[in-house]
């Protein structure tokens, strides 16, 4: 039985790497903002989901029994931060000619779709939006109570004037906030109130609206969180997640949402995954670089190759994503599954390499040391191939990689992949270079590369 070790994360509530305690003694809650379905979540999107998965298989490896929330925000997320603009549901619905309700199950879809390539766990539940508006409606009705709203013209807002604390998440305080915003106050008091609850437009019919005690509209954005967050886990709960871009507006209306509700704090640990960039610089489909896993797949990537590339770096640091670097993950990868194919089976754990990768990954989430440990384990020449099949497949049930199809299982090449093999050969002694690459794209459809080496042709 492993040692029980500490495990360490970011708070970045606090600024500081904190011992992790659950609420309730062996159990955690943990909240992870999901994807807004109006188009297909892209590979930075799904570097945040990556990060929480990683921290929820590192919980369950502790011992720890996680229920994970994740919302699919399917209304209220409109196009600018500021509470300005059209509704990203409605954007899309216009963009694909469908309704807003068919655009969000299309797009849920496709995030679950992409979610189970990447070997992400799946939530303990998805909560919609729009499945829960009475719980949204009534969360408003409290901070109405509680005098924390006001309305104007266009919906009801919250007054962050009145929340002491607002802005603590940010580390900055809401005067420095409204300062530096650049939003359209409009009928706002202060720059950084947002809208809890729209109208909608006077003589427009939206896809997706409801009546309220307010009027008939639709929830803003942060709300919804709040409400879901605290239906399914309580107040307080454990762990808060999300990515970087998250933490001045989003997160930080949540938490004063939640407090002025219920005087509670929402979350514990708040944990956040810094942006990934492209070349060197930001993503955008105007700029011609915002890549989504089937975009990786259709240029001959593996997409695992993407979730070993991620592990690389700490979720912490910018991830520079280039498809050289992709490229060097998937050498990388390719090269452990075709090593611990050569490995037997029945093994014993090594204490010493389960110890150090134990203390990295409990050590707010260090990934990129753990895939050194694993690396190490593969070039350690005194242990037995046994043990150390044991121990990567132990330490598979954090990194993910879905290497039980290969460790101890030798490369079978079935009889027609072997004459189609020799058919090649005996084409490139002919030199019929056309005839061969053609045998080449033959066993490649059948999931097979093959490399012609001085020794040569080898099969991977």
């Amino acid at each position: 039985m492993r040692d029980i070790m500490d495990i360490k994360l970011y708070n970045t509530l606090t600024r500081e790497k904190e011992v992790f305690q659950p609420i309730h003694a062996g159990k955690v809650g943990l909240y992870t903002c999901g994807p807004t379905v109006y188009w297909f979540a892209h590979i930075g999107n799904l570097r945040a989901f990556l990060f929480a998965d990683v921290l929820r298989r590192v919980l369950q490896f502790n011992d720890l029994v996680v229920t994970q929330i994740m919302n699919i925000t399917d209304v209220g997320h409109l196009v600018g931060d500021g509470d300005e603009g059209e509704d990203k549901l409605e954007v899309g619905a216009k963009r694909d000619g469908k309704t807003a309700w068919d655009i969000a199950e299309f797009y849920t879809q496709a995030f679950l779709k992409d979610s189970d390539a990447l070997n992400i766990l799946p939530a303990t539940k998805y909560t919609k939006a729009t499945d829960h508006i009475p719980e949204q409606i009534e969360m408003i009705q409290k901070l109405e109570e509680n005098g924390f709203t006001y309305q104007t013209s266009d919906g009801i807002y919250f007054d962050t004037s009145k929340l002491a604390d607002y802005g603590r998440l940010g580390g900055q305080k809401a005067e420095e906030k409204e300062a530096g915003a650049r939003v359209e106050m409009g009928e706002k008091r202060n720059a950084t109130d947002f809208a809890l609850w729209k109208f909608s437009p006077e003589g427009e019919q939206r896809q997706m609206e409801w009546n309220s005690p307010w009027g008939v509209g639709f929830p803003g954005w942060h709300i919804e969180c709040s409400a879901m967050s605290t239906k399914y886990l309580g107040q307080t709960f454990d762990i808060h997640t999300g990515g970087i871009d998250h933490i001045a507006v989003h997160h930080e209306n949540e938490l004063a949402q939640t407090e002025g509700a219920y005087g509670t704090l929402q979350a514990n640990f708040w944990l956040h995954s810094e942006f990934l960039t492209v070349d060197g610089g930001r993503m955008g489909k105007s700029l011609g670089n915002l890549f989504t896993l089937d975009d990786l797949v259709k240029k001959g990537f593996d997409v695992m190759a993407y979730r070993y590339l991620v592990l690389g770096a700490h979720y912490r640091s910018k991830l520079n994503f280039t498809f050289e670097s992709l490229e060097a993950s998937q050498n990388a990868l390719t090269r452990l599954r075709s090593v611990v194919r050569t490995w037997e089976l029945g093994g014993e754990v090594s204490s010493e390499y389960e110890t150090a990768f134990c203390s990295a990954v409990n050590d707010d989430l260090n990934t990129s040391q753990a895939l050194a440990i694993v690396w190490k384990l593969v070039d350690d020449g005194e242990l037995d191939f046994a043990s150390k099949s044991a121990t990567l497949l132990l330490f598979d049930r954090i990194l993910g990689l879905g290497l039980g199809a290969d460790v101890g299982h030798k490369l079978e090449i079935s009889p027609k992949v072997q004459s189609l093999i020799q058919a090649r050969d005996e084409a490139r002694a002919n030199k019929d270079w056309k005839t061969s690459d053609a045998l080449r794209d033959e066993i490649a459809s059948y999931g097979f590369e093959v490399m012609d080496t001085p020794e040569g042709t080898k099969v991977k």
